[in-house]
């Protein structure tokens, strides 16, 4: 590398971040003290309540919590559980905590290895947890075994819950101490989703030990929106935000069902445009347009581990509503866009019963939303009527960062 670059490397490592003084602080996965934890204190304080037992080895209440996405719902758990798992070590209990994202663990062996590796300490146990090679009953009996030897209770947080693909690790978890599969160890859970139809899903028996207790947390209004960011706003330098950031951030998020962690991604990504603008200030036109960025950022996100066909189907969606003005379509016309649209990416087309499974699996996950009408035809079935959730523009710019997409304009 010649001095010269060797120079300007240097002046950047050694350069001060212009806009941020702690963008930690704007990161969704940050647990912040309980101070700036705004609008949540009565579900702290529930939630602490039903934990309290376990503090000196009795049993936690198995919860369910409810609510949409960005109402502080997986915060409160990790907050709670932090402060628990603290404040037993004082009193001499052995209290872990677990956190499972069932987007990333969706299997119920998946969900048990990390559980199983996240309780283990092999130099202390000496049982090994390998990432794959054993049964499902193998781990569960590997994770029985580590929890009774180095723990009195364990509470599992299990993140968006919904998106397991079966339900049979809540049962296992819940009934652990009833079934005679541990000796000593007592387990709590607190199952988070965004869907308070889940329950519906679940067998009776596990309803009924996961039902001991339920909150719904609201959505958070303008008002707590604007506190929660002024909380937070020391994650800038004093003096670059200014007047109208913070406010303009949290009308957006309010829009979007009260969306904390949608407000925080704009504030984020506003401070970055101004950056990349080499501006020394956050103005209300870099707050605008974070708010494009940061839904296209959202829905890449869901979409990144999505296969090639599964993008396929959203995009022939997002075509078709781009350029109708209905909202809802159904899986024949979707199906004629999408087949044009795999000729221009070279790719198979999926028979049309295919594609609607597709699509319904994109539904599950959030990334589409559907309804079911009464068909007006011969016969006069079912009919899955699809829809997006996102901005037709949103979707095709996330999905065109996949480079295939691109090209195939």
């Amino acid at each position: 590398m010649g001095e010269e670059a060797q120079s300007s490397l240097d002046s950047i490592w050694e350069s001060k971040d212009p806009i941020f003084a702690d963008k930690e602080l704007l990161d969704i996965e940050h647990i912040p003290d309980e101070d700036r934890i705004i609008g949540r204190e009565d579900e702290i304080s529930d939630l602490a309540n039903g934990i309290h037992p376990a503090i000196r080895g009795g049993k936690p209440r198995n919860t369910l919590i409810y609510g949409k996405t960005g109402t502080g719902k997986s915060l409160v758990a990790k907050h709670v559980t932090r402060s628990a798992e603290a404040f037993a070590q004082e009193q001499g209990t052995r209290l872990q905590r677990a956190y499972i994202d069932c987007t990333q663990a969706t299997t119920e062996t998946q969900v048990v290895i990390k559980l199983a590796r996240a309780f283990n300490d092999p130099d202390e146990t000496d049982i090994s947890v390998p990432l794959s090679g054993l049964s499902t009953n193998a781990y569960y009996d590997r994770l029985w075994r580590v929890l009774d030897a180095r723990h009195d209770v364990v509470i599992i947080i299990l993140d968006e819950v919904d998106k397991l693909q079966e339900n049979n690790v809540l049962m296992q978890l819940s009934r652990a101490g009833e079934a005679g599969k541990l000796d000593t160890c007592k387990v709590g859970i607190l199952a988070i989703s965004n869907k308070i139809s889940f329950k519906d899903s679940l067998d009776e028996r596990v309803l009924s030990s996961l039902q001991e207790r339920e909150f719904i947390f609201p959505p958070y209004d303008a008002n707590q929106l604007r506190e929660i960011m002024r909380h937070r706003k020391d994650a800038f330098h004093e003096g670059v935000l200014t007047d109208d950031a913070i406010p303009l951030a949290a009308a957006f998020a309010a829009q979007e069902h009260g969306d904390a962690r949608k407000a925080l991604d704009i504030l984020r990504n506003a401070g970055e445009l101004a950056k990349d603008d080499g501006d020394d200030l956050v103005r209300e036109e870099h707050v605008r347009n974070a708010r494009e960025k940061a839904d296209v950022d959202r829905f890449s996100k869901l979409l990144q581990d999505q296969p090639t066909q599964s993008k396929a189907a959203v995009y022939a969606l997002s075509l078709i509503a781009d350029a109708k003005n209905d909202e809802e379509f159904a899986t024949r016309e979707i199906y004629e866009r999408y087949e044009q649209l795999t000729e221009r990416l070279d790719i198979d087309a999926l028979s049309q019963r295919r594609l609607a499974d597709r699509l319904n699996e994109q539904a599950f996950l959030d990334i589409l939303g559907v309804t079911d009408r009464v068909g007006r035809g011969r016969g006069k079935g079912m009919t899955n009527f699809y829809y997006l959730l996102e901005d037709p523009g949103v979707v095709q710019t996330a999905i065109e960062s996949d480079q295939r997409f691109s090209e195939s304009e």
